[in-house]
């Protein structure tokens, strides 16, 4: 047996683990940032709770923690005509494994228009932005990227829906929900400006944009923004893979070809 201290080799302010006296490779006890995931934690906190926990050092307060349950519930889900909820029914219906659809879901909604890339500008915004409505109305011109990115140049204000003509009334409520449910500074702003911000940019506020209010607000990073807005969006890919993957093809419900044989001839 090694006698090399896993602390020695493992660097992490995450995560500890001690190991059983008769099984290093058992876990006997877990902590997350100090916690005792298995002897604390199990019973007392919710899964947001833990999220956030492995995110940020310290846990912020109680309503901020149920703004976000609220915000999970808003985007476990994303529905049939999302393009990464397609995506993952594309590889159910296919017959694809699990990891494919799920693969294929991350894949597609990573983007910058609507995906968690926009979610990561959006967030770069806010530090930029903060409450200026001239601010977010300047950013209505094209940005080039670093060319050296794997996404496309920025072609709209990050965080607006650039083929919306009015807020839906799903993120008016969202926006309502999250807004009075804990202190969120860039959420309440939002809230009160949002119709304005959609007359000066030209466009609504999108699903993206709310969610990268939430999260600044949450004080994360925005990569940490980008990764957890894909992870809270798979849910109701997995669900709707499964679902089709039932179904089978021959009731997809998207883009059916009807052939016309006298068209062919």
């Amino acid at each position: 047996m090694s006698d090399i201290d896993p602390a020695d080799v493992i660097h992490t302010r995450i995560w500890h683990e001690e190991p059983e006296p008769d099984n290093p490779f058992a876990t006997r006890r877990a902590l997350c940032r100090g916690y005792d995931v298995f002897g604390q934690m199990l019973g007392q906190a919710r899964w947001v709770d833990m999220l956030l926990l492995l995110w940020r050092d310290t846990l912020p307060p109680r309503r901020q923690r149920d703004m976000l349950e609220q915000l999970a519930l808003a985007l476990a889900n994303p529905g049939p005509r999302d393009p990464s909820v397609h995506a993952a029914m594309c590889g159910g219906v296919g017959g694809s494994m699990a990891a494919a659809s799920l693969m294929a879901a991350l894949a597609v909604g990573a983007g910058r228009s609507g995906g968690a890339r926009e979610v990561f500008d959006a967030m770069q915004a806010w530090q930029q932005c903060g409450t200026h409505h001239a601010a977010w109305a300047a950013l209505a011109a094209p940005a080039p990227c670093d060319p050296v990115e794997a996404f496309p140049d920025r072609e709209h204000v990050p965080g607006f829906d650039p083929h919306g003509r009015s807020l839906p009334l799903s993120r008016r409520q969202l926006l309502q929900v999250l807004a009075d449910t804990a202190a969120t500074p860039r959420l309440q702003w939002l809230q009160a400006e949002a119709d304005t911000l959609a007359a000066q940019i030209g466009y609504p506020l999108a699903l993206s944009g709310i969610a990268a209010a939430a999260f600044a607000d949450l004080e994360l990073s925005p990569e940490a923004g980008e990764l957890l807005f894909l992870l809270l969006r798979l849910p109701g890919a997995a669900a709707h893979a499964l679902e089709q993957r039932a179904e089978g093809y021959r009731r997809f419900p998207f883009y059916q070809i009807q052939l016309d044989d006298a068209e062919d001839a």
